[in-house]
């Protein structure tokens, strides 16, 4: 495909789904400009990341360490937000926290450490969202922390230097209805904000469910394949 077919096709597919985001926010009563579109660009080169970047897209995101660092080298020059999205190894959290802009996989107390030391090395600071479990109890389905261990997390993240504790994320569970799941995140937000007000974001939504994470307060929404199509199937 040539770069003119490429940029086209995914200037239709981003207006496909700057469109749903749109709507999902009129039915929940919201300005469309609450929800940030986060495009998951995992498998696909830096070239349709750099078209991406010419259709007016901000924020990238990136769920596997070795790729986004490669990926946010060759792209320094598009002035992009990184968006760290996928389960995080404590031995990695340094290296990802010298590209990345926002973590949003912090789900256990070690790895907070080594991301303010990644983040002093590179004198910048790092935005953080705690990822929370959705899954019922006993289940062992996506990475997350429970609800009830948030506060001691978020205390801690407050307590590192050159980390900034913004707010939430979630998966909806494999086999549940998205509605259902996101209401649950929804409740667990309002009791976050709480004792966070500050903290504000919240990462939820995919490309199939961004419409019942919007109507239940998502401010970004992480998008892959309604954007880039397929997977490439050499990986």
């Amino acid at each position: 495909m040539t770069d003119t077919a490429r940029r086209d096709e995914l200037a239709a597919n981003l207006a496909v789904v700057r469109r749903r985001i749109a709507d999902a926010c009129a039915g929940a009563g919201r300005d469309a400009d609450e929800v940030s579109l986060v495009v998951v660009t995992k498998f696909f080169p830096a070239s349709d990341v750099r078209l991406l970047a010419d259709l007016g897209v901000t924020d990238v995101g990136e769920n596997r360490h070795q790729e986004a660092q490669a990926k946010a080298a060759e792209c320094a020059d598009l002035g992009l937000r990184w968006h760290f999205i996928g389960g995080l190894q404590s031995n990695k959290a340094a290296a990802v926290a010298s590209y990345a802009d926002v973590v949003e996989s912090v789900d256990r107390a070690k790895l907070v450490g080594p991301l303010s030391r990644g983040a002093h090395d590179r004198s910048h600071e790092v935005d953080v969202l705690l990822q929370v479990s959705l899954d019922p109890p006993g289940a062992d389905n996506r990475s997350g922390a429970p609800a009830a261990d948030l506060a001691d997390l978020a205390h801690r993240v407050e307590e590192a230097g050159m980390l900034r504790l913004r707010g939430l994320m979630a998966v909806a569970p494999l086999g549940e209805e998205p509605d259902a799941a996101f209401a649950r995140l929804a409740a667990i937000r309002a009791d976050f904000l709480r004792d966070h007000p500050d903290a504000t974001l919240l990462s939820a939504g995919m490309s199939g469910d961004l419409e019942p994470a919007v109507t239940h307060g998502a401010t970004h929404v992480r998008v892959g394949s309604a954007v880039l199509g397929p997977r490439p199937a050499v990986q």
